[in-house]
């Protein structure tokens, strides 16, 4: 077991190694245009599926309560979250439709639209972001190492590992990363 252990610990620090690399300056570019969008009330909208699902939910907490710093709350909504919504929308539509069509209702020319997918070909992700770029939000995905998120966003992530487990490890610390510049180009003037 302790093998098990120690593999697993030194293939999720070898993934964010090598994604961290080589995103350095898209991630810098990314949290000051994030930065820039709630500078200039716009929000930012997350959605993803089963743990991508939960990670949404962590990082806009992270955004709205605080991260590392006493701020004021920043608008982000995790579009996972509202039942209702959700199965409404899957039972009179589709499960496709779950994201796109809350993107259209809360969504604006400016907004920030964080799709998550592991395999960057979830059909519900790719459609909402797909809605985003033609209501002119600005798109980042979060995904592995293929599928068409990565070139429906305007900033994509994509993590090149074929383990699931490893890409969300990387997935939350990018975000982890993004919220902590974002708070630091807002509020400490970097």
């Amino acid at each position: 077991m302790k093998t098990l252990i120690q593999q697993s610990v030194d293939d999720s620090i070898a993934a964010k190694k090598k994604f961290f690399a080589g995103h350095m300056d898209a991630i810098e570019s990314c949290a000051a245009r994030i930065a820039r969008a709630l500078e200039n009330g716009n929000k930012l909208l997350l959605f993803g599926n089963g743990g991508s699902a939960a990670d949404c939910q962590h990082i806009a907490a992270e955004f709205v309560n605080r991260f590392q710093m006493e701020r004021k709350p920043l608008p982000a909504i995790a579009l996972t979250t509202d039942t209702s919504i959700i199965t409404s929308i899957g039972n009179d539509y589709a499960f496709e439709d779950i994201f796109f069509k809350q993107v259209q209702a809360l969504g604006k020319k400016g907004d920030i639209a964080l799709g998550i997918s592991t395999s960057g070909a979830s059909p519900n992700v790719v459609k909402a972001m797909q809605e985003a770029r033609e209501m002119g939000l600005v798109g980042i995905g979060f995904s592995g190492a293929s599928g068409p998120l990565k070139t429906l966003a305007d900033i994509p992530f994509c993590v090149d590992s074929g383990t699931t487990a490893r890409i969300q490890e990387v997935h939350i610390l990018l975000a982890h990363i993004l919220c902590d510049l974002t708070e630091r180009i807002l509020f400490n003037g970097e």
